[in-house]
């Protein structure tokens, strides 16, 4: 029996059992944005970017990026090599001072003489002690500690991790690294001059592979590689001070005591400078710290520097065509921690989940917009907000009995599509019974639902509506704040019929310049424009249309709006405007009210604003069709647009059972 061998590592991809993206969550934020004018795509990028409730944005992550580029820069100071070359001169010179004070002889007194007369600048006094002959076999082990110290420092600048590496190391090891260089500035010569072979990158790696813990597999990944490094360490030189960076220029021609690693040194900058140009060679950081960074350490932290900063240029996503894809999740883990990956992760999967979950779609001029889906989704969630304010509204009664309309009849009817009345469980379970005998079954064995064998109960009917929502759509909403609160109310209306009372008729009407019947996602879209005019005449005349058309129902007109009409419909079509309201405006206005009057259409105003004007206007209005003006406030503007609707089609309470509670207009300011 064969068995299967496992492997166990630790998970990549965050917490296994944290929760999936909430798309519903963004959604809501999204349509938040695009009501207010906002593209979809831009709306998304926005979610993205201040993150959700339960979501870390990209401005957070962005955030801890420049936190820790600016902990890096107050932490450090770039003198670190001069330091310690410093401190084992002073100690080397200190020692031989010691067994010089020991000998007697004349030869020891010139040697104190020029000891005493060293230059105070350490690259000079290296210098100038290169041929001195130690008499403290410890001094002497200090000061070619310099010489090994250098060494290993400029190395690391170039290849990370060799001044540990080379630690103790022997002349063979130095040897070895030399021929290293030599042969590695072959190759890249042999590169620019586009002469290099495949065999000959092979070669290189095959000898010197060790060197290159990164495993580049090509000569342009070791290039790559090599010259992200050296400009770093360059931007390293650059952000010295002109002294710091004489005195190491100084100090480098004596590591290992070999001239010549410095030229190849400097070869191989000039090869990758040459190589890859587009990098950041003239760069520079200002280091206000304390803690000393040496060469190679130095380097390596102007790489973290400029890999920060690559990361905040991926998480501002502001670039053309930039997508979550583009974050390097593995660099984000390395530099801030693997939650911050983690919180990445999960964004790109919700901008991935909001793409290919249908909730965006492209429009027929290319650009991003909400899919109907989408504008369900986010109108059930207005709905919420809407339940769950009116049933925290003083007098609310919670009615937790589900249904459809209207009271049960007793009988009950096959169940057809569309339908929302409830199951009538003990015929539907009886219909499967003898279905399942009729066709040879045995009912003892178990009974398997058909959707042939659903019965609904039957209830008394309900009486229709037809529901005109006129909407001020004039600049002053937009203007004042308004425009949001208007749009969330329609697309709550509309989804509360939708999905509660689809035998009612509603009319989406924006009235601006002129008025226009408009589809919940054309109302949800629309852009606050600049146009003088509000034109409630004409919405009235599409009101009396839309009422006409349903004779049976009963019409609701709510009106929605925040000024006295300045604008109406001539006879020959054209918009006629004037400010202060014209009397022949207002006049047009009025007739077009009275014929709705004469339909029976129990009318509402919504008056936002406190416009004394406006007010005296809404008040005559209502009072010639004994309609209501409500002034909500703008945060309960869709409460009272909800509760006007319930309550004039009769209070059946289907909606409020389904949504927290029946209530009545008791909580807003009412002039009747």
């Amino acid at each position: 029996m064969s068995r299967r061998d496992s492997r166990y590592g630790r998970y990549a991809g965050g917490d296994p059992l944290a929760p999936p993206v909430d798309i519903a969550e963004a959604l809501e934020a999204i349509g938040e944005d695009v009501m207010a004018g906002y593209s979809p795509e831009h709306a998304m990028r926005e979610v993205l970017r201040r993150g959700t409730e339960s979501r870390t944005g990209l401005d957070d992550l962005a955030r801890r990026v420049a936190q820790r580029r600016r902990s890096l820069l107050e932490q450090h100071d770039l003198d670190g090599t001069l330091r310690e070359v410093r401190e084992l001169l002073d100690r080397a010179v200190l020692e031989e001072r010691k067994q010089l004070a020991r000998d007697l002889d004349d030869d020891a007194r010139f040697a104190e003489m020029r000891i005493e007369n060293l230059p105070s600048s350490p690259a000079a006094a290296v210098s100038e002690l290169s041929d001195y002959s130690w008499r403290s076999a410890q001094a002497r082990e200090d000061f070619e500690r310099i010489k090994d110290l250098l060494g290993r420092e400029l190395l690391d600048q170039r290849f990370a991790g060799m001044k540990e590496a080379l630690e103790n190391a022997t002349e063979a090891d130095r040897e070895a690294v030399a021929e290293m260089v030599r042969d590695l500035n072959e190759l890249l010569a042999a590169h620019r001059r586009g002469e290099d072979t495949e065999e000959q990158f092979r070669d290189f790696m095959d000898k010197h592979g060790d060197f290159f813990p990164e495993n580049p597999q090509s000569v342009d990944e070791l290039i790559d590689t090599l010259a992200a490094r050296s400009a770093a360490a360059q931007r390293m030189l650059n952000s010295m001070t002109p002294e710091q960076r004489d005195e190491l220029m100084a100090l480098s021609a004596q590591a290992f005591g070999s001239p010549e690693l410095q030229d190849a040194l400097g070869q191989l900058d000039a090869n990758l400078q040459a190589l890859r140009p587009g990098e950041d060679w003239t760069g520079s950081e200002r280091f206000d710290g304390e803690q000393g960074l040496g060469l190679g350490d130095g380097t390596g932290v102007l790489q973290e520097l400029a890999d920060l900063d690559s990361l905040g240029e991926q998480l501002s996503q502001s670039y053309p065509g930039a997508r979550m894809s583009d974050i390097d999740l593995d660099k984000l883990g390395e530099l801030l921690g693997e939650d911050a990956a983690v919180d990445a992760r999960a964004l790109a999967e919700l901008e991935r989940a909001l793409r290919e979950s249908g909730s965006l779609k492209r429009g027929t001029d290319g650009g991003l917009r909400l899919s109907p889906k989408a504008i369900r989704q986010l109108g059930r969630s207005l709905l919420r907000d809407v339940a769950n304010r009116m049933s925290g509204r003083q007098g609310a009664r919670d009615l937790r009995r589900a249904g459809a309309a209207g009271e049960l009849s007793g009988g009950s009817r096959e169940w057809a599509f569309g339908d929302t009345e409830p199951w009538d469980v003990t015929k539907t379970v009886t219909n499967a019974v003898l279905r399942t005998t009729a066709e040879g079954g045995d009912p003892r064995t178990g009974v398997r639902l058909d959707i042939r064998d659903v019965e609904v109960s039957e209830t008394e009917a309900r009486t229709q509506a037809a529901v005109a929502l006129l909407v001020d759509t004039s600049f002053s909403m937009a203007m004042d704040g308004r425009w949001v609160p208007m749009k969330r109310t329609a697309l709550a209306l509309h989804t509360l019929i939708q999905s509660r009372f689809r035998g009612d008729h509603l009319q989406l009407v924006g009235f601006g310049p002129y008025a226009e019947v408009m589809d919940i996602d054309q109302l949800t879209a629309l852009d606050a424009k600049w146009d003088k005019g509000t034109n409630l005449h004409h919405a009235l005349l599409l009101a009396h249309r839309h009422f006409r058309k349903h004779p049976s129902a009963q019409p609701v007109l709510l009106v929605v709006t925040d000024g006295e009409p300045t604008s109406h419909l001539e006879p020959d079509g054209e918009v006629f405007f004037t400010y202060p309201p014209s009397p022949r405006t207002v006049a047009h206005t009025v007739r077009a009210l009275d014929d709705v009057g004469r339909l029976g259409a129990q009318t509402t105003f919504f008056r936002l604003g406190e416009d004394p004007g406006l007010a005296r206007f809404i008040e005559q209005m209502a009072r010639r069709v004994d309609g209501r003006v409500v002034a909500p406030e703008l945060e309960d503007l869709g409460v009272a647009v909800v509760d006007s609707y319930l309550g004039a089609r009769g209070g059946t309470g289907s909606a409020y059972e389904s949504y927290g509670g029946w209530f009545g207009s008791r909580g807003f300011w009412v002039d009747e």
